[in-house]
């Protein structure tokens, strides 16, 4: 290499060494002196070390990247990396109370976002280009103007963008007080610095937004969260930096402070030492009367043009996708994914989407429009205002399960007389499509144990691994569901119930479906984790067997599942009971195993279960099966079908409650 090219490239080196941290894949700026950042439009360093992106030229854009591009995918395994990052801005408007349109954090495969264009397009895009996916743009916005076309929530938000400015989601700038209990509104063009702290996590592909005040605890809750999969968005090489833009109004828009880290926290700045915000008292003693004749006829001139032309497509836009939201609800704000996304994903649950369906609801398959994650979302109907908060809240809490064998929850919608559960998608569907339908090939022993394995293992995280016991109440065959891997993940957690550990449920409403039901439920209402294990033997016995625990109008001599196993095992042929597609392709000492187990886990007496521990440790064969009693193991109280049968059950032992029946699952409710 030229002397003068090496002398360049330790210039350069050194300069980048100044600012940036130990960390690898990690970047520090506590101000911006001698630092290398590639600088477009009217962007600039002050004197004191500011970065300055727009100053009060009308109809400019600033850009500031760092100069080196930063690989967002894993190479091995084509998986988004995780990253975080946190800055300190201000926006100090020409007049006190309009400003150019804000700033955002940007992700791109450019420095210098050839095309874009300034005022509502930030920087980022065009008028040609928005919404393209050919973008590859990811952007944080700080948005100071609402833009009828771009459907902002109001002048003051801020957003997350996937190669548009039509937020993914979005939310008034602020943050959720823990020790007030409430949301501050926070004024993004009051000129006080405040902190903005962005995290994705990479297993997940959840982005998640906070902001508070400078010198205040970053806050616990997220201001708005978002999925957004990086894979499918964005080339291997990225640039990571600022955009900013004014329009017919202007103001400063400035950064103090940045830290960036790849597979690792943000390093925290050092606040004290970041360069101080200028206030410009001059422009803003001017400000009232250059308002009135610029600005104002400006403003009102656009929203007369934009209500004329956008009133009836607007009011039936909002009514279409007319959500309900409760002031209890702002707790929970970042698990709520719209309905606007939910109906475009699933194509307006289009039946060509529809996956499945059961007593409480339907599950169609979608893609979310802006991330691209593909999700199952279950539609269940809920007209009782009665339980709503504590049902949202438990399914807020289940969204933080984290386990390779259950299926990720990801949030929740509520609408009109309507809940909206979101889920991962999984690939190959549910268990019982393997087992009963027909439509998909027999699976093989070693695939069933290894399913049956990875059920128990997700099944004992709920009980014993987590901060709360959390009971699921509904396992069976359908509720499993299959990756591309046949791995089995346990799904559903619309009806779970979480408690403290150390505590007793207080659970009163019966729910789960029939043939799976323990019968102490019958007499308690109390769902406990020696239920789920009831309900977790008869699923034993299903993927066994291949036979439902329950058939549909059979006659009162047709034995059910658990009976018929019971029955061969007395006969001492209790192996005559094994799926016949096996063609005898299986171990016969796991087979019996399972079997055996399967009786115990769903024996009639609640103390004579094991755990799911002691489950785990028959299957993996570090502890023996004890031998069973078979007399005890018998049921007096499981029914045997639906319709006539069931009613009399509940005439002789539910005399004081209440039934509602939806397909082959049941809800039951003491009166």
């Amino acid at each position: 290499m030229p002397e003068p090219l090496n002398f360049l490239f330790l210039i350069l080196f050194l300069s980048l060494a100044t600012a940036t941290s130990n960390n690898n894949n990690g970047l520090v700026f506590n101000g911006f002196t001698n630092s290398s950042l590639a600088l477009s439009g009217i962007a600039q360093i002050t004197s004191n070390g500011l970065l300055l992106l727009t100053n009060y030229t009308k109809e400019a854009l600033g850009h500031a990247f760092h100069p080196t591009p930063i690989n967002f995918i894993d190479p091995s395994s084509g998986q988004p990396k995780s990253f975080s990052t946190t800055f300190v801005f201000a926006i100090v408007p020409q007049y006190p109370d309009v400003s150019g349109h804000g700033l955002a954090f940007v992700i791109s495969p450019s420095k210098d976002l050839p095309g874009s264009m300034p005022s509502q397009h930030l920087g980022l895009v065009n008028t040609s280009d928005n919404g393209n996916r050919s973008n590859h743009l990811i952007a944080v916005e700080l948005d100071t103007v609402q833009t009828v076309e771009f459907f902002d929530i109001d002048h003051n938000h801020v957003g997350i963008d996937v190669n548009s400015l039509i937020s993914s989601n979005s939310s008034t700038a602020g943050y959720y007080n823990k020790n007030r209990g409430q949301f501050e509104t926070l004024t993004l063009i009051s000129g006080d610095a405040m902190q903005v702290w962005i995290d994705y996590t990479g297993d997940d592909m959840m982005l998640e937004v906070r902001m508070a005040q400078i010198n205040t605890t970053r806050p616990e809750i997220p201001l708005i969260t978002s999925l957004v999969n990086f894979s499918d968005i964005v080339p291997d090489e990225m640039f990571v930096g600022f955009s900013s833009s004014t329009g017919a109004a202007s103001g400063l828009h400035y950064i103090s402070g940045w830290s960036f880290s790849l597979q690792g926290t943000a390093q925290a700045l050092d606040i004290s030492n970041l360069p101080s915000i200028p206030r410009n008292n001059t422009q803003r003693i001017k400000g009232p009367s250059m308002v009135l004749p610029v600005v104002l006829p400006l403003i009102v001139g656009l929203l007369v043009f934009t209500s004329v032309i956008g009133y009836f497509f607007l009011v039936r836009r909002i009514k279409k996708f007319a959500e309900i939201k409760e002031d209890w609800e702002l707790e929970y704000g970042p698990h709520r994914i719209s309905y606007k996304d939910l109906f475009d994903a699933t194509k307006g649950f289009n039946d060509k989407n529809l996956i499945g369906s059961g007593g409480f609801g339907q599950v169609y398959k979608g893609t979310l429009p802006q991330s691209r994650v593909k999700v199952a979302v279950k539609r269940i109907s809920h007209h009782s205002k009665q339980g709503v908060r504590e049902f949202v809240s438990e399914i807020v809490s289940l969204s933080r399960l984290r386990h390779r064998n259950l299926v990720q929850l990801l949030g929740y919608c509520r609408r009109q007389g309507e809940l909206f559960l979101v889920y991962d998608f999984v690939e190959n569907g549910s268990l019982d499509r393997f087992l009963f339908d027909g439509e998909k090939p027999a699976l093989s022993w070693s695939e069933r144990f290894k399913v049956i394995k990875d059920v128990a293992t997700g099944l004992l995280y709920l009980h014993e691994g987590w901060e709360q016991v959390v009971v699921h109440r509904d396992i069976k065959a359908s509720n499993v569901l299959l990756d591309a891997n046949h791995n089995g993940k346990l799904s559903d957690f619309g009806l779970a119930r979480l408690y403290d550990h150390g505590t007793n449920p207080q659970t009163t409403h019966i729910v789960g479906t029939l043939g799976y039901l323990a019968p102490e439920i019958s007499r308690t209402g109390k769902a406990t984790t020696s239920s789920d294990v009831f309900a977790f033997g008869v699923f034993l016995l299903e993927v066994v067997c291949a036979k439902r625990p329950m058939e549909r109008n059979a006659q009162e001599d047709v034995l059910g599942l658990v009976e018929s196993v019971l029955e061969s095992w007395k006969k001492g042929n209790v192996l005559s009971v094994v799926d016949p597609n096996l063609e005898c392709l299986f171990d016969k000492a796991e087979a019996e195993l399972v079997l055996k187990l399967g009786l115990l886990c769903s024996h009639p007496e609640s103390v004579a279960r094991p755990s799911m521990r002691q489950v785990m440790q028959f299957l993996e064969g570090s502890m023996q099966l004890p031998e069973l009693p078979i007399d005890s193991l018998g049921s007096s109280a499981r029914l045997k079908s639906y319709g006539i049968a069931f009613d009399d059950f509940l005439a002789t032992s539910l005399s004081t409650s209440t039934i509602e029946i939806f397909s082959d699952e049941i809800y039951l409710k003491h009166s």
